[in-house]
């Protein structure tokens, strides 16, 4: 006779996804590389490192999420962003 034990394991996951948003800056053909990344140091407190990437990955692939947390935090970074000419939105 065999004995089968049957083990429930409760796993938790937060769910943050929910809670951020990402804001997003598109390709453009109007602004320059030194712009994009000093723009995204200034506004979005990249390190240069992090800012050319970004804008290295917005140029070849079209888009790219440079900043992720609360609406409200972001709202006005992205408002910065398209003050300076950036194509981005908040998702």
């Amino acid at each position: 006779m065999s004995t089968k034990e049957k083990v429930r394991e409760r796993v938790s996951r937060k769910e943050s996804t929910a809670l951020n948003n990402e804001i997003i800056v598109y390709n453009d053909d109007v602004n320059t590389f030194d712009h994009v990344i000093a723009t995204l140091i200034r506004v979005c407190n990249h390190t240069p490192e992090q800012a050319e990437q970004c804008a290295l990955i917005v140029h070849y692939n079209g888009k790219c999420t440079v900043k992720t947390g609360p609406y409200d935090k972001l709202k006005p970074q992205c408002t910065q962003l398209l003050e300076a000419g950036l194509s981005a939105e908040i998702i």
